[in-house]
């Protein structure tokens, strides 16, 4: 038995604000009128075009025509330091995110988010060809000066959230030194002479272990060298361990090689991110170190851990208002009025993972050397 042929359906077409017009009697520039509400048109004028619109399923104008026209794309890069799974799981890069948004809100933009991880296979070459009108450079990161040359190439204009970038990059910062200085010093105050530190990572290889003065000379990442510095300032002599990333699981592999003698702990350790001292603080507790009887820890950026039963003492960074300046100095860098760079001050919180160095040999002896 033969059958007919099945009935070709014609090509789905996005109906066009000239259908509407049609459709509602008017012309097309009363039309876009009416839709965006941007002119005198009558109450009843603009019922009749709306109604038309619902109608044919009309989304209003094609934003991809509209970009063409005004030489944009309509998108701001975001560039992350490490994957995007890594960043979601950090609540300063959340945060900052969040007021990237609402910075850039006056230009309708959209965020693309973007990594530079300097893996085989990642997507480098996506900070070099992304369609994107402008760049926020976030965080930390030792990959810094790539990223930034990259977008000079391509001549779009970018704001670094940290990070030493030149004068035609314009920088929103924080006190790094000066606030990790701060919290060095509550440390001496209560007592405590032997400290060790917890860093982010100095180099494009993320380099994991002790530090060492090679892995220092060598850093490229300004953050982690500005926080060393301020803890220097005040324990010149303290050593420790670099981390590859601002994790949880990094804190802790850095704490159990730094507590795992009992005859050569410190008394208290410095991490550069609340992340890292999560970590340590749960290294201890798998050891028995009691916090902060026997073990004081300090963080940096002031954020909620999921699954810290401590109040950190902590220094707090607004990451908010970093993120909502840098989207701001986009929105100034588009209307072509170079922006001023932002430093941003921290505050000491003093939580409940700080105390007085314990009384004990190890405690009153000299510095010892760290793993």
């Amino acid at each position: 038995m033969q059958t007919d042929p099945a009935p070709r359906t014609a090509p789905i077409t996005r109906p066009t604000l000239a259908d509407v017009a049609a459709l509602a009697g008017v012309s097309a520039s009363t039309a876009s009128l009416a839709y965006s509400g941007s002119g005198p048109v009558s109450d009843a004028t603009k019922e009749r075009v709306l109604a038309a619109a619902s109608e044919l399923g009309y989304a209003g104008p094609d934003p991809r025509g509209r970009s063409l026209r005004r030489g944009r794309s309509g998108i701001v890069g975001v560039v992350l330091e490490e994957r995007v799974r890594a960043a979601f799981l950090d609540p300063v890069k959340i945060q900052m995110l969040d007021g990237i948004t609402e910075g850039i809100a006056p230009l309708g933009a959209g965020l693309l988010l973007l990594t530079d991880t300097g893996e085989e296979g990642g997507n480098a070459v996506g900070i070099e060809s992304a369609p994107v009108d402008a760049v926020v450079l976030v965080g930390c990161s030792p990959r810094l000066g790539h990223s930034v040359e990259a977008l000079r190439r391509r001549g779009i204009p970018a704001v670094a959230i940290e990070g030493a970038t030149g004068d035609d990059v314009p920088q929103i910062s924080i006190d790094n030194r000066e606030a990790t200085r701060r919290g060095a010093e509550y440390l001496r105050d209560l007592g405590h002479t032997d400290v060790a530190l917890v860093t982010l990572p100095f180099d494009a290889a993320r380099t994991r272990g002790p530090l060492t003065p090679d892995l220092e000379r060598g850093s490229t990442a300004d953050t982690a060298s500005e926080r060393l510095l301020g803890a220097r300032d005040v324990f010149p002599h303290a050593t420790g361990r670099a981390a590859a990333v601002s994790s949880i699981e990094e804190g802790l592999e850095a704490g159990r090689a730094l507590l795992a003698d009992p005859a050569h702990r410190p008394t208290a350790v410095i991490a550069q991110s609340d992340l890292l001292a999560a970590g340590v603080i749960q290294a201890a507790e798998e050891l028995g170190v009691a916090v902060p009887a026997e073990l004081s820890v300090l963080g940096f950026d002031g954020i909620r851990v999921d699954g810290l039963q401590h109040d950190l003492t902590t220094l707090v960074q607004p990451s908010v208002a970093k993120g909502r300046a840098a989207g701001e100095a986009v929105v100034q860098l588009l209307a072509g009025e170079p922006p001023e760079s932002v430093c941003f001050t921290s505050t000491l919180h003093v939580g409940d993972t700080t105390g007085p160095p314990p009384r004990s040999p190890s405690a009153a002896g000299a510095t010892p050397s760290r793993p």
